[in-house]
């Protein structure tokens, strides 16, 4: 028997929009226009998350070593650090590579290479270059360095300097743009979400007004609220499908167009590649939510239209 009701609704709801012609096209539209809302707001989550990777690798701290310090020392910290769960990478650079890379930064600079060669030495450091998971962990990081590891066989430490002090203002603005990223885009999506269902059950509740009469009939008759709903309900969830369905199809010339023009701009980030790799990602989020968004405001709509 709920077999036999359920099918009855699949039924009448799919010849309901099937009969609504211009409301129903009009309902679709509305509700494409929402859901390309919705896959912006993806899109645009993905760039500024990326975004904020690639600044993120960018920031690092440097630790450097006392000339005495011997390089079974430095690699003894290395692995100390490599062993925090806060750590992602930690790179070695000898006090000769560190001279190598600094001529050759300095080679048009005749001046710099001379005053260097009558030092008749090398006055550079070696160093450790130590990128964090997070960049609000840099500081636990320092204050580990500081705290114990970095000691030689006589007591004394081995590190020189650690140069947090002149990152940290961006390690900090880095750490806060990330978390009022998040904090913002939440708010967006909630904003769009409430906006896309008063917009769908406006546009739907048209399409109900239509029928304004066969309702009016169907309680006489006495059906039950559950089998009235049930046609509009389904008819709301078609709606989100098709909508779903037009803006994953729009999607793909939209994204490789943008994605060609624009793949400099935003530093390698290419929506078409992202649109491909995360298609099941995207086409479950677009679908899931046209069928909530017609569910919901199809529910909404003809709550009026059950009172008594």
């Amino acid at each position: 028997m709920k077999w036999m009701l359920s099918k009855r609704m699949m039924v009448a709801g799919t010849k309901s929009f099937a009969r609504g012609g211009a409301v129903s096209a009009a309902t679709v539209l509305i509700m494409t226009v929402t859901l390309a809302i919705i896959a912006s707001l993806i899109f645009l989550s993905a760039l500024l998350t990326y975004t904020l990777q690639v600044v993120s690798d960018k920031v690092d701290i440097s630790v450097y070593f006392v000339t005495t310090a011997s390089e079974t020392e430095i690699l003894a910290v290395k692995d100390q650090l490599m062993k925090l769960p806060q750590v992602a990478s930690v790179t070695y650079t000898s006090a000769d590579e560190s001279l190598a890379m600094f001529r050759s930064r300095h080679a048009t600079d005749q001046l710099t290479l001379q005053a260097l060669d009558e030092l008749g030495g090398n006055p550079l450091d070696a160093s450790l270059e130590v990128r964090a998971k997070n960049p609000s962990e840099y500081e636990s990081i320092v204050k580990f360095l500081e705290s114990s590891p970095a000691l030689s066989s006589g007591g004394a430490s081995i590190v020189d300097r650690i140069n947090y002090a002149q990152n940290k203002e961006v390690i900090d603005r880095l750490s806060l743009a990330i978390q009022a990223t998040r904090e913002i885009g939440l708010a967006v999506v909630i904003l769009f979400a409430s906006a896309s269902i008063l917009i769908a059950f406006a546009t739907i509740r048209l399409a109900i007004y239509t029928a304004k009469d066969e309702i009016a009939v169907m309680r006489l008759v006495g059906a039950s609220n559950l089998y009235i709903q049930g046609p509009f309900i389904v008819t709301g969830v078609i709606t989100g499908v098709i909508a779903a369905l037009v803006v994953l199809l729009l999607l793909w010339p939209a994204t490789w167009y943008a994605g060609t023009k624009t793949v400099g701009w935003f530093g390698g980030f290419n929506l078409a590649a992202y649109y491909g790799d995360h298609f099941l990602g995207v086409f479950s989020i677009l679908v899931l939510s046209g069928i909530i968004l017609g569910a919901v405001a199809s529910m909404l709509a003809i709550n009026k239209y059950l009172k008594v």
